[in-house]
């Protein structure tokens, strides 16, 4: 029950690892509020968690202000805020377009961005922030460049902010997953590709799978934890090995 009577902010709170967290946060004790751009999938996590829910594209910050706002009027300062919402993208340099890149920095950087400025003066001296990154922010894979500059510039937004907060006690850190079995991945794909791909990014992780959602929302859970109270401002890779053991 660490986070008994906290109230715990989950943006992209509907799907994969958000989602995870959310159950993971409720069962510990949390006042829990989510965040996702699908309605009806967030009915279904509110159902099953009792969270508030609010509809929001965290790509408009108008909307992340307004929900974030909200949120804080009806259940108070927040102490955890778990900045999880992205997307996703893959495109080799020579076929990277203005639109796909606006597409996916708008979210995973601008989005993500604004949504810590608007929460800050919401959240309750002492609390906990965590950011969904990526290990593709320090990995130099093959067609992920836009995907990768965005989550390499939110890297550096989580440091800056850690080190802005310091004199208000709150912490703010950073988990970066390795290939992980999330929705994200298999959207749209038939049964036949998704298992190719789930062979292939098995193959590359040294653990010799892939990740959990619910093992990446556990790491998010100890850094928002008092466990995690001398830890601020890291980047921790979820990944199985993947950076540090090849």
């Amino acid at each position: 029950m660490r986070f008994e009577d906290k109230v715990v902010v989950i943006l992209g709170g509907n799907a994969g690892i958000g989602l995870a967290a959310a159950r993971l946060f409720a069962a510990e004790g949390a006042r829990l509020a989510l965040t996702g751009r699908n309605a009806q999938t967030l009915a279904a996590a509110a159902a099953e968690t009792g969270a508030l829910i609010r509809v929001a594209d965290i790509g408009d910050p108008a909307q992340s202000a307004a929900v974030l706002g909200e949120i804080a009027d009806a259940m108070g300062p927040i102490d955890v805020l778990f900045c999880n919402a992205g997307v996703g993208g893959f495109a080799p340099v020579a076929d990277v377009t203005e639109a796909f890149w606006d597409t996916i920095h708008a979210v995973n950087l601008r989005g993500a961005f604004f949504a810590l400025q608007q929460a800050l003066p919401l959240m309750r001296d002492g609390g906990a922030i965590v950011v969904t990154g990526s290990i593709g922010s320090v990995a130099a894979v093959p067609g992920n460049v836009a995907y990768a500059a965005a989550k390499a510039g939110l890297r550096a937004v989580v440091r800056i902010v850690a080190k802005e907060v310091l004199a208000r006690r709150i912490r703010v850190n950073m988990i970066s997953p390795g290939p992980t079995d999330t929705e994200i991945f298999k959207r749209d794909a038939p049964e036949a590709r998704i298992a190719a791909m789930r062979a292939m990014l098995s193959d590359v992780v040294p653990i010799g799978r892939m990740g959990e959602a619910g093992e990446v929302a556990r790491a998010a859970l100890f850094l928002a934890s008092a466990e995690a109270s001398f830890i601020n401002g890291v980047d921790l890779y979820v990944d199985g090995g993947c950076l540090e053991l090849r």
